[in-house]
């Protein structure tokens, strides 16, 4: 290994966030030093500098029939998150990932996300960093991943960071708000409803509906929806809808988007949940904004709502409104929010920033050695 070697990024792939941010940081980075993607579906990826090396290897997370049924209930040690016996898919995809640690010689591995994955680095002597999300990460395998690693990248602002970080952890963070957000066109709302054809007087409401889980429920914007007659809202993303609805007229259901950044930039008022891509693309925006988290593994969106309720950049709910005057305290409170202090904590140059944090951490750890060691990314 050595000071020049290419950089490793693991990216997980059922989220576009995570490959946005990879991509983002990887072409940045691509004139410092060498970078692999690793990746299961590298086709998630928007694009990459012809340099940039794609490496697929096999999902960590979806079995394909061949696993050891007689395994499948043993219990998961602490240390880790997803480790089953007996699939040969994982025993693949380290393999490949522990033959280019040798072949490649990196100077570092980014680790976005998995906790084994870092572990499997710092137990193949190879240094990681570890991309840090909010929620509840205290637990023995997050913290066996943070603590082994050289360093954590943060895709959004200090000013967001949860109140019960430990100090440790913080000390090592790089902090990139908004990374993988497209800051270059800006969220000008005037052109936005032209590209869209959208009246350019029709006050617009914006459901953004997750994709983790089955949907958001629409019975409660249908009360949202019917309280402001004069108010056209529109969802974007899965939608689930119950027997007992009785749609308004001036509610409609879009489903998933190739555009949602000209649907946020829009929109006069947004609702949402709190995946990191999605509170990143509306802080970009400055709009009043109502925010009800989803159920995410460690409480992840929970976290992030609590954060942004304190920062007092939306007006969050824990659950969705079962009546129109709910609705109507949640736009009061979203009302207030300072559009300005929203759009001030996207930083348009964060994933140059983070590549330079990146390749300065490598000169610094391989210093005196003599080698000149590459970056892997592994999303």
């Amino acid at each position: 290994m050595s000071m020049d070697g290419p950089v490793g990024y693991f990216v997980h792939h059922q989220g576009r966030g995570h490959a946005e941010r990879a991509a983002s940081i990887a072409n940045a980075l691509i004139d410092r030093r060498g970078v692999t993607l690793f990746c299961a579906k590298p086709e998630i990826f928007p694009d990459l500098d012809a340099r940039i090396e794609v490496a697929q290897i096999p999902s960590l997370f979806e079995p394909e029939g061949h696993e050891a049924p007689a395994m499948a209930s043993l219990g998961m040690p602490e240390t880790v998150h997803c480790a089953p016996l007996g699939w040969p898919t994982i025993t693949t995809a380290f393999a490949a990932i522990a033959q280019w640690f040798a072949k490649a010689e990196p100077a570092l591995f980014v680790t976005d996300v998995s906790a084994e994955l870092g572990q499997l680095a710092r137990l193949c002597s190879v240094p990681h960093v570890a991309v840090l999300q909010h929620g509840e990460r205290s637990d023995p395998g997050h913290m066996a991943a943070y603590d082994s690693a050289v360093g954590l990248l943060a895709p959004f602002a200090q000013d967001l960071e949860q109140s019960d970080r430990p100090a440790k952890l913080r000390n090592k963070t790089h902090y990139a708000s908004g990374v993988g957000i497209d800051c270059a066109q800006p969220m000008d709302r005037e052109a936005a409803r032209e590209r869209l054809g959208l009246d350019p007087q029709q006050e617009l409401v914006l459901v953004i509906a997750g994709g983790g889980g089955e949907g958001s429920p629409s019975a409660p914007l249908t009360l949202g929806a019917r309280a402001e007659p004069e108010v056209k809202w529109v969802t974007i993303g899965t939608v689930r809808t119950e027997w007992h609805e009785t749609p308004p007229g001036n509610l409609e259901h879009k489903g998933w988007v190739d555009n949602p950044r000209d649907w946020i930039a829009a929109a006069d008022r947004v609702v949402s949940s709190c995946g990191n891509t999605t509170v990143h693309m509306v802080l970009a925006a400055g709009k009043p904004w109502v925010v009800v988290p989803e159920w995410r593994y460690f409480d992840e969106q929970f976290c992030k709502a609590e954060v942004l309720d304190r920062e007092g950049l939306a007006a969050v709910s824990r659950h969705w409104p079962s009546h129109a005057q709910a609705w109507d305290k949640l736009w009061t409170a979203a009302r207030m929010i300072d559009a300005g202090r929203q759009r001030a904590l996207i930083d348009a140059g964060s994933a140059r920033n983070a590549a330079i944090w990146l390749d300065d951490l490598c000169q610094q750890l391989w210093a005196g050695s003599g080698q000149k060691p590459s970056l892997e990314i592994v999303a």
